[in-house]
């Protein structure tokens, strides 16, 4: 079945959205809708889109063309009034992270959603790259036992401008959802509590929490620990982190980029247990991977199959929770309980 979108928010993530939409077979996006006309011909003219409708009023631009899905591209601050939209034209919404910009109108967007029967999931994309999917594979073959605990490191300092250098809590609304999101998806389990503390460095250029460390308390007692800095000038880490996952009876590690070391326990009874080298393969094949490609093909099969796409909207509200868990935590300097909306 052919289906038609119309994509909102022409800034400079879209264009790896419509990267990945060039992908999708029997696909064809109809619609530019942008805040500046000009920004959204721009798009149109770098992806050859000539018969796409141009316009800066998405009421009227769904009006016109009738699309089966939108892609939503725009700030936090306005998704939800975007989505509903969408939502009050027929449309299933796939959104760029965050899923809203509070949990009230993330809360409002899960109901809205049900009330219309449309499809709202969230482009976590970085849930979909090899290295993510591969770590979760290795774990659910019970390699190195059940899963203890999960470690993340993410330190680099990127000189960005613009409105992250004034953002408050940059560092966790603006990135940490990725690893947190990856940190559920790789543990398997719910969130259940969060410790944060925040700071800003005294080299920071951001303008408030620049860096952070929390520890999430998740189901079946695991332990996920978050290290991070957006100031760190040096000896990087990859942008997807360094991870340690740590079994009953063993060790996974993954430097964020190409190599993932392994081992497990051979023989006990010594001070230290004999361990044995274990190989982490790769993902299997029907583990989609792609970035926002595998995103937007995993959302483009659930319209047309009726089915549910991996990121969906009442999945993805416990990343979202994790993050102003976080957050209210490092505000109050209190342990903070994650409440998950009753519709997950």
């Amino acid at each position: 079945m052919a289906l038609r979108a119309a994509l909102v928010g022409c800034g400079a993530m879209s264009r790896a959205w419509l990267d990945a939409a060039k992908q999708i077979h029997d696909f064809e996006v109809v619609a530019l809708v942008d805040l500046s006309r000009e920004a959204a011909q721009a798009r149109a003219d770098q992806f050859g889109l000539t018969h796409a409708v141009i316009g800066t009023d998405l009421d009227a631009v769904l009006a016109e063309t009738k699309p089966d899905i939108l892609f939503d591209v725009v700030v936090p601050a306005a998704r939800r009034n975007v989505v509903e939209t969408a939502f009050r034209h027929g449309c299933h919404v796939l959104s760029e992270k965050p899923m809203a910009d509070t949990m009230e109108n993330a809360r409002a967007l899960l109901a809205a959603a049900d009330e219309t029967h449309r499809l709202h999931a969230i482009m976590q994309n970085r849930r979909y790259i090899d290295g993510v999917r591969r770590m979760r594979a290795f774990l659910d073959s019970g390699a190195i036992g059940k899963i203890t605990s999960l470690h993340c490191d993410f330190f680099l300092g990127p000189h960005f401008g613009g409105f992250r250098e004034e953002m408050k809590h940059v560092l966790l609304l603006d990135m940490a959802i990725h690893t947190f999101d990856a940190g559920r998806y790789v543990s398997a389990r719910r969130p259940l509590a969060v410790y944060c503390h925040e700071s800003n460095p005294s080299n920071s250029w951001y303008a408030q929490g620049a860096a952070a460390t929390a520890i999430f308390e998740m189901e079946d007692h695991v332990v996920f620990t978050y290290r991070g800095s957006w100031c760190a000038e040096g000896l990087r880490t990859s942008w997807e982190s360094q991870w340690r996952v740590i079994g009953e009876t063993g060790t996974l590690t993954w430097d964020g980029e190409d190599t993932f070391k392994a081992e497990a326990v051979a023989a006990t009874g010594d001070f230290f247990s004999q361990m044995r080298t274990v190989e982490v393969p790769p993902p299997p094949p029907e583990m989609r991977i792609g970035g926002h490609a595998g995103v937007i093909a995993d959302f483009v099969e659930a319209v047309r199959a009726g089915g549910t796409p991996e990121t969906i909207n009442r999945e993805n509200i416990q990343s979202l929770a994790m993050v102003f868990g976080a957050i209210e935590s490092a505000e109050t300097g209190r342990r903070v309980a994650i409440e998950i909306p009753e519709q997950t």
